[in-house]
């Protein structure tokens, strides 16, 4: 499903009305009858009879006024409170507003000295309609806007949301000042962006996606980004023929473990070795051979020159890359230490290799310290990056609160400027390719938040490269099923309790899950 910006869903609604022929009347049609059969809907289930709507000035008060019209049809008791003067309303939204008023419907202007009897009134309602800023917000909400939102949350009655929760950006998800709290959003035509990044996201509740009329290819034309599900991912997958042997399936060769640090080589291991690697061999420290031997069955393990601190050192290359030429993916990165003599290999590495690279956790330091990104030339290795948004603050110089403010942004910046494949870990870990496409993923939950799961993420990752997947497709399937394997196996334990290793034992079950089609997204289509 396509993702769109505030300005790009400005586009696609000029671009309708101008060049397809669809009036902007109907539109608005559309989306407020969606609205108001989302409300019917939880009405129905015992909830009540009484619906306030609140009405802002420009279109997404259209689309609450038209959603009033509906529900008042239908015999529920509605009141409309207008947050602007009808004289301040765009042409479309004082139509709707005049419609209602011959219909009967009790509109309500509010003002300063109303708000008393605003909370009042709202007390006594079942539940609310957040018609008032949609996705035209520039800076915190103002004035009365901001009095009503704050008095609708401090009143902790279910709320439904038009297009965007009033109070989110649409495009980063930043919440600047107040904000509605959201039981449910009623999003219109496609999904923006800010509603699946955080704090936004947190804002919106059970999210429901309407089609008002708007045909596909406009929205395809018009974005760039779009939600990882289900079906997208299964159609990512590389075969796997009846005929296939270890061979088919790709060899994987990490890079990983310091002193220490032997747990992130063995899962990165173990969850390639899950995700359909063929063969996986994990080059150690040769004093921690012993140790990952035992930790391993199914993995082969390579025993490598190491400096003092037993981490990997500069004198392992030869043997790397006489290994390497041979191999169909390379992990470079995870527990790695930042010994300056692995600065040196992991330089030389990126540089030298021909296969695709996954490069996470210190990998990445590494090249952050060094600059060595910046280095990389056309016919440096296919590349993917896994940083979380402390390593992207580094490779980009700037602030974590800057990569968190624009998380798309920061990701589709890191991708062009080092010419690979980024995956920005977090809750809605975005995933972003040089040319400017993007996906967000829509798996995973804050149990995952715990020492060792980008280890497998990486490994993950790695295994789909190997197998032949694309650097955009296996970044994106490996974060879905990453994110997917947290939630199957948050099914059995409490998200405290949840660690990386248990990620791993649900991968079969995810990767069933998806070939079988059982999985079940976060939203609905309304149709």
């Amino acid at each position: 499903m396509r993702l769109l910006t505030a300005a790009q869903m400005r586009a696609v609604d000029t671009h309708v009305i101008e060049n397809v022929g669809i009036p902007g009347m109907i539109l608005m049609e559309n989306a407020g009858r969606q609205v108001a059969e989302v409300a019917a809907t939880f009405l129905e289930a015992g909830k009540g009879r009484k619906v306030s709507i609140l009405t802002g000035k420009g279109n997404n008060g259209g689309d609450g006024l038209v959603a009033a019209r509906y529900l008042h049809n239908l015999g529920y008791r509605v009141r409309v409170f207008l947050l602007a003067r009808s004289r301040e309303f765009t042409a479309d939204t004082l139509a709707n507003y005049q419609i209602c008023g011959q219909l009967g419907i009790d509109l309500q202007e509010v003002d300063e000295k109303y708000l008393p009897k605003l909370r009042f009134c709202l007390s006594l309602t079942d539940l609310i309609i957040d018609a008032c800023l949609g996705t035209g917000i520039k800076g915190p909400p103002q004035g009365i806007v901001d009095q009503v939102i704050k008095l609708v949350n401090d009143l902790e009655k279910p709320v439904l949301a038009v297009d965007v929760p009033s109070g989110v950006d649409a495009t980063t998800g930043e919440v600047l000042g107040s904000c509605i709290r959201a039981a449910m959003t009623v999003t219109l035509a496609a999904p923006k962006t800010g509603l699946f990044a955080y704090p936004g996201a947190g804002y919106v509740g059970k999210l429901y996606v309407a089609n008002i009329g708007i045909p596909p290819y406009v929205l395809d034309m018009a974005s760039q980004g779009a939600l990882l599900e289900a079906p997208l991912v299964k159609r990512f997958l590389p075969e796997r023929p009846p005929s296939g042997h270890k061979g088919t399936f790709g060899h994987v060769l990490i890079l990983a473990g310091s002193v220490g640090m032997t747990g992130a080589a063995t899962l990165a291991a173990k969850s390639a070795l899950r995700s359909g690697a063929g063969l996986v061999s994990l080059g150690i420290p040769t004093s921690l051979n012993d140790i990952l031997e035992v930790k391993l069955t199914e993995a082969m393990t390579i025993p490598l020159p190491e400096t003092q601190n037993r981490s990997l050192s500069i004198e392992a290359l030869p043997m790397i890359q006489a290994r390497v030429r041979h191999m169909d993916a390379l992990i470079l990165g995870p527990g790695l230490s930042q010994d300056p003599s692995t600065g040196q290999l992991v330089e030389t590495l990126l540089q030298d290799v021909s296969c695709p690279v996954v490069l996470d956790a210190d990998g990445l330091n590494l090249v952050a310290r060094l600059g060595v990104l910046e280095k990389r030339t056309n016919a440096s290795c296919p590349l993917v990056i896994t940083p979380h948004p402390g390593e992207m603050a580094r490779l980009l110089g700037c602030s974590i609160q800057e990569v968190e403010a624009d998380r798309v942004a920061a990701a589709q910046n890191a991708a062009e400027l080092y010419r690979c494949t980024v995956v920005l870990k977090g809750a809605g870990t975005i995933v972003a390719a040089p040319e400017g496409d993007f996906w967000i993923n829509t798996t995973g939950n804050v149990g995952m938040a715990t020492g060792g799961t980008g280890d497998v993420l990486s490994g993950i990752i790695g295994a789909l490269l190997a197998a032949g997947a694309p650097l955009e497709k296996a970044a994106g399937i490996g974060v879905y099923i990453h994110g997917l394997a947290g939630d199957l196996a948050l099914q059995a334990r409490d998200e405290i309790s949840l660690i990386a290793g248990d990620l791993i034992e649900a991968l079969p079950q995810a990767w069933q899950a998806i070939k079988q089609e059982e999985v079940k997204e976060s939203w609905s289509y309304l149709v």
